[in-house]
Formats: C-alpha cells, sequence, structure tokens
C-alpha cells in the first residue's frame, strides 16, 4: 500500500468527486475536506476504510489544522465562482492564503492544483486571472506546487461543456457574440484525471505550471457544430457583436440551467485564446495521449445514456431524509430534464419494490391508465410498438424484458428498476422506481424520477406541452403507489 497520506479539497466539486474513488482504485490513504462530510459519506466510496472525511472550510482557518495534520501531498480544487459572481476572486484570495499558510504549518510536502489556461499577452477576464491568481498564493507558501492550468474540461456535467452542450441541443439557430471565433483546447475530463493522478508519481512535476490540452485546438463555434454534428442535429451559427457578455449571460440563463451570475464570468472569459504554449505536460507525462474532442464528446454523451454521470457542475444532491411526506423536484441537468418525486411510505423498501416491480402488462399502469394506452394508441398510429407486448412475468423482471413500450435496463432486487422508453419520442426517455430506506425498518420513501433527453427544439416543444399531462400522470402514479403499498401490507 503507498504510504502517501492524501488530502482532497473540493470533494463534492465535479473534479474532487471523480478524482477520489481514482486515488482509491490506487490504493492510496484519503482524507477529504468538506463543509457538509454527510454528502460524502453518501456517495458510493463514502464508506471505503482507506477513506477519513473531516468537516472543515478553507475560509476556517481553525477548522483546517486537524484536516492537514499528518498529510504528505494535498489537492487543493475549490473555487468560490459557484457562490455567486459578486467577489468570487476575494473568496479565491483568502481560501487560498488561509489554506497555503495551514499547509506550510503541518509541513505538506507537495501541493497539487488545476487552474486555467491563458497568456498574460492578453488581458484576462477576472474568472481567469483570479485562477491563475490562487496558483501563486499557493507557491509563496514556499511548498512545491504542481500546477496544472486546462480550459474547457469535456465531460458529462461539466459547466463549461453543459453550456455548449445546452445551446447546441436546444437552439438550431443560434446569434452568436465575438467570442466564437477564440481558440480553445478543450480537454476530456478522463485526461485532466490521468494527469492529477499520474503527478503524485512524478517528483519532477513539483514546481512546474503545467498546461494540458486535447489533441484538437478549435474555435467555440467548431466545438458547437462538432457537438451538432455527434449528435446528429444541424445547427447554425451567425455571428453579430454587439451581444455583451451579460446580455449573452442572460441568454445563457434563459436556454440552459446555468444561472446569469455563473455564466457571466465564464462567458467573460471566451474572449481570450485558452491554448497550450509549451510541452512541458506531453513531455513529463507521455503515457497519457489526449483525446481528440469528438471522441471526448462521443463519451461524454455515452455516460450520460448510461446513467453513469459520477459529479455534476451544480454539486452533490440532497440526502434521502424527508421533511414533509412529499417532495417534487424539476431540474435540468446532465443534458436532461428530470421530474423526481420522493413519498415516504409506511412500509419496508422490500414491500414497496414488490408493488412497483408489478407494474405495466396485466396489472396495467395503476393510474390512468385509459391514457396510458391512448399514449400506447398514439405509438403505434406513429409506427412504434404500442402498448401490445405486455410483460414476460407478472411478478419478475430482469433486464432486457419488455414492459408494454418500455424495456427494462436495469433491476436492482429490492431496490430499483429503470425502464427505457420505446416509442416515439423526439428524444430519450427513462422511467426509474426505487425503494430507499426510511427513518426505521417499518418505513420507506418511494422515489420516482422521470428522466427526458430532448433531441433539439422539438424534443423540448414536446415536453412542456405535453408537461401538464405528463404532471398529472406521474403525480397520480406516486400517490397510487404509496396507497397500494401501505394497505398490502397493512390490510386492516
Amino acid at each position: 500500500m503507498p504510504s502517501k497520506n492524501i488530502l482532497v479539497t473540493g470533494a463534492t466539486g465535479y473534479i474532487g468527486g471523480r478524482l477520489v474513488p481514482r486515488l482509491l482504485e490506487k490504493n492510496y490513504r484519503v482524507r477529504c475536506l468538506a463543509r457538509r462530510p454527510e454528502i460524502l459519506r453518501a456517495r458510493p466510496w463514502g464508506r471505503d476504510p482507506r477513506i477519513e472525511i473531516v468537516a472543515g472550510d478553507v475560509l476556517d482557518p481553525a477548522s483546517l489544522r486537524p484536516a492537514l495534520e499528518g498529510v504528505s501531498e494535498a489537492y487543493y480544487l475549490v473555487h468560490s465562482m459557484t457562490g455567486g459572481e459578486e467577489g468570487f476572486e476575494d473568496r479565491d484570495r483568502w481560501a487560498a492564503l488561509n489554506f497555503s499558510n495551514a499547509a506550510k504549518s503541518a509541513g505538506v510536502q507537495h501541493i497539487f492544483y488545476l487552474g486555467g489556461l491563458g497568456s498574460h499577452e492578453q488581458e484576462l477576464s477576472p474568472h481567469l486571472k483570479s485562477r491563475q491568481e490562487v496558483g501563486d498564493i499557493l507557491r509563496a507558501s514556499g511548498i512545491p506546487v504542481t500546477e496544472f492550468r486546462a480550459a474547457i474540461i469535456v465531460g458529462a456535467g461539466s459547466v463549461s461543456f453543459e453550456m455548449i452542450r445546452y445551446l447546441a441541443e436546444r437552439l438550431p439557430v443560434m446569434i452568436c457574440p465575438q467570442w466564437v471565433g477564440s481558440l480553445c483546447q478543450p480537454i476530456a475530463i478522463r485526461d485532466v484525471l490521468s494527469y492529477l493522478t499520474a503527478a503524485l508519481e512524478e517528483p519532477q512535476s513539483a514546481g512546474e505550471v503545467l498546461e494540458i490540452g486535447g489533441a484538437d485546438v478549435l474555435t467555440y463555434r467548431d466545438m458547437m457544430m462538432q457537438y451538432g454534428e455527434v449528435r446528429g442535429l444541424k445547427r447554425r451559427l451567425w455571428q453579430i457583436s454587439i451581444l455583451t457578455p451579460r446580455v449573452s449571460s442572460y441568454w445563457v440563463d434563459l436556454v440552459t440551467p446555468i444561472p446569469s451570475s455563473l455564466a457571466r464570468p465564464l462567458i467573460e472569459g471566451l474572449k481570450n485564446d485558452v491554448v497550450c504554449r509549451n510541452r512541458k505536460a506531453r513531455d513529463l507525462f507521455p503515457q497519457i495521449q489526449p483525446l481528440p474532442y469528438r471522441e471526448a464528446v462521443r463519451l461524454a454523451l455515452e455516460r450520460i445514456e448510461r446513467g453513469q454521470v459520477e459529479t455534476i457542475w451544480s454539486g452533490a444532491q440532497s440526502s434521502v431524509s424527508l421533511d414533509h411526506p412529499e417532495e417534487f423536484s424539476l431540474e435540468s441537468r446532465e443534458g436532461m430534464i428530470i421530474e423526481r418525486r420522493d413519498i415516504e411510505v409506511s412500509a419496508p423498501p422490500t414491500a414497496v419494490f414488490r408493488v412497483f416491480s408489478g407494474i405495466g402488462g396485466t396489472r396495467k399502469w395503476f393510474y390512468a391508465d385509459d391514457l396510458w394506452q391512448l399514449r400506447g394508441f398514439v405509438d403505434r398510429l406513429l409506427g412504434g410498438v404500442g402498448m401490445r407486448r405486455g410483460r414476460r412475468d407478472p411478478d419478475s423482471l430482469i433486464p432486457g424484458d419488455a414492459v408494454d413500450f418500455w424495456r427494462v435496463e436495469e433491476v436492482e432486487p429490492g431496490r430499483l428498476i429503470r425502464l427505457r422508453a420505446e416509442m416515439k419520442v423526439p428524444g430519450k426517455a427513462w422511467l426509474q422506481l426505487e425503494a430507499l430506506p426510511g427513518d426505521d425498518a417499518q418505513h420507506a420513501v418511494y422515489r420516482q424520477t422521470a428522466f427526458f433527453e430532448p433531441k433539439g427544439l422539438w424534443g423540448l416543444l414536446y415536453w412542456y406541452c405535453l408537461y401538464p399531462i405528463h404532471y398529472a400522470i406521474f403525480s397520480g402514479l406516486s400517490l397510487e403507489m404509496k396507497k397500494r403499498v401501505e394497505t398490502l401490507s397493512n390490510p386492516s
């Protein structure tokens, strides 16, 4: 087992949340610093015996001392911009100063940091300038720092990539500002993680600023057009000079789930060319061969389709515990529209699973079955499979089974089934039903999640035009599920 004891800050974030399991795969002992440790404990790796999760905040110097005790290497992956547009530079500055002072006092031997590309030959945006200033502050501690600088990270859930993704998905014609002609060297998330982990075993990386990028140098226009080509979407871009970063950020806020407070500093940075100007990283790590942009996009889309997105820019999700009997959320992330309903059930999870795993076929759809049948009739008119297939067995499901116009994609006995729609829709759709533990053995949470990945503008129109009907059906289904489970578990 490697002797290094490694601290990861920002483990609830997009990069940190993916780095930790890769460090565990290499058998390192990992300590994570988090303001809310319970979020990390809920991750698939959160209870690994090689991991320690401690409460702390880089803006609270006193909380850093116990977190850094006995640590030999530390990853600094904190970024304050998600906390709001105003003042993020000051927050980043104070956080880096607190951390570097505490790390020096604790005897940390090496810091690894991920910043942003950008040449001082151009006037850097506040966002890029702040990213590079953080590296300077960490180096001023006297501790050897390996600073990686990257541009757009291509991966499902990355904020910059998701901005490009949503714009390309939802707008067949885009009116774009001048920045679409700036040059960028996007890099796949798997390559970023490869560099971050490989640096632990490469002592010559200490004290270096390493510029990392993918195999292609592209304009932002190229990236949006190539994304559309990978997805089979025809797109047109018109470039005009009157759109300011503020106006562009409001447009991004309207069309994508990224708020204007986060979009604006990102957009301001797009005026800068962000490309690698040296080969230090390639020379130090010749085993890493960065992917081309199209391949990185294809891999990101595959992970979304398989439901294997590890982390997203908006951070960790809330816990399962319910303060109210029923909770509802509707959001857009990872390129999908997601409607989730949680409802508390007075029965154990096994009873909940037993009921929902019998849905469809001869038992019908529990609520508004006439509307389900009508949707199946329309699907047959459009050349689809309709509702005529039924199901193989009324009580059990296995992956690959047909359930009316759904296909069973995944089954976790006693916990989850996921159905993929095979009806004609302008996009892709899934329905996931889960039985989760409640406050005690005699209570559970029934979670019902509808996923829709719209294809182009028609996909969005389809979702929003039919959403009032979908809302009524899914709401009624969750309440009927609760009623059936409790009736069968408590017949009196």
